[in-house]
């Protein structure tokens, strides 16, 4: 008997004759990578549910959640992806981290060095929107500590977001391998998580034709909701 695979239906949230804004699942690729035996990914399903051919702008990782663009040509797709080149488009994500963080506002100005050896200069800036402190023992600790954070990051390095909040001592729950090892299996034993709690929020760029300032904004998917509630940081 062959194996019956579901297709995901995504939202959408935005959509005209030049390009989509979908809100991404976790746990999907965006396209297809010799690197993986995944058989679904977002591009070529999203084609199908449009019956349109995609052209992608730019990717989100396989375990991020949030907004994703895809044009309906390649001119268009060159067009908003100089706006993410040149800075012109303002990403904002939320992620939920261990701890609290030492500042209410901050700016992280770390370099990066990608999988090829290449060192890179990155700056992300981080709110803090709320923190908690839950009966939950961990450790040495008779309690547990977690922040709701809002970031954007004014580069666009690899895993820039993980990597940053890592390397401040305030991984982002859920994350691998940048996170911490004993909040996952916290998480995974305790509430039966293993999502990342990182999700690509709100998107501000100008229209690729009419040039107007277009905003794009989802809220988080239901399992980043539920430990919202759960770490008492809705």
């Amino acid at each position: 008997m062959e194996e019956v695979i579901e297709i995901p239906t995504f939202e959408v949230l935005y959509q005209d004759d030049s390009f989509i804004a979908i809100c991404k699942p976790p746990d999907i690729l965006v396209h297809r990578t010799s690197l993986s035996r995944d058989t679904v990914f977002v591009l070529q399903s999203l084609s199908k549910q449009v019956g349109k051919y995609l052209y992608p702008i730019h990717r989100l990782d396989r375990k991020t959640s949030g907004i994703l663009l895809f044009a309906y040509s390649s001119e268009v797709a060159k067009t908003i992806h100089e706006q993410f080149k040149t800075g012109q488009i303002t990403k904002t994500y939320l992620a939920i981290c261990r701890g609290h963080l030492p500042q209410v506002e901050m700016t992280i100005d770390y370099a990066l060095t990608n999988d090829r050896g290449k060192t890179q200069h990155a700056i992300t800036r981080i709110k803090v929107l709320k923190q908690s402190e839950i009966d939950v023992p961990h450790g040495k600790f008779q309690t547990s500590r977690y922040s709701l954070v809002k970031v954007k990051p004014l580069t666009g390095r690899f895993h820039q977001i993980r990597k940053h909040l890592k390397h401040i001592y305030h991984p982002i729950i859920g994350d691998r391998p940048h996170g911490c090892n004993k909040q996952n299996k916290l998480f995974k034993q305790r509430w039966n998580m293993t999502s990342m709690m990182l999700h690509a929020q709100q998107l501000q760029l100008h229209h690729p034709i009419t040039e107007e300032l277009m905003m794009i904004s989802t809220p988080p998917m239901q399992e980043f909701q539920r430990m919202l509630e759960t770490l008492e940081l809705g």
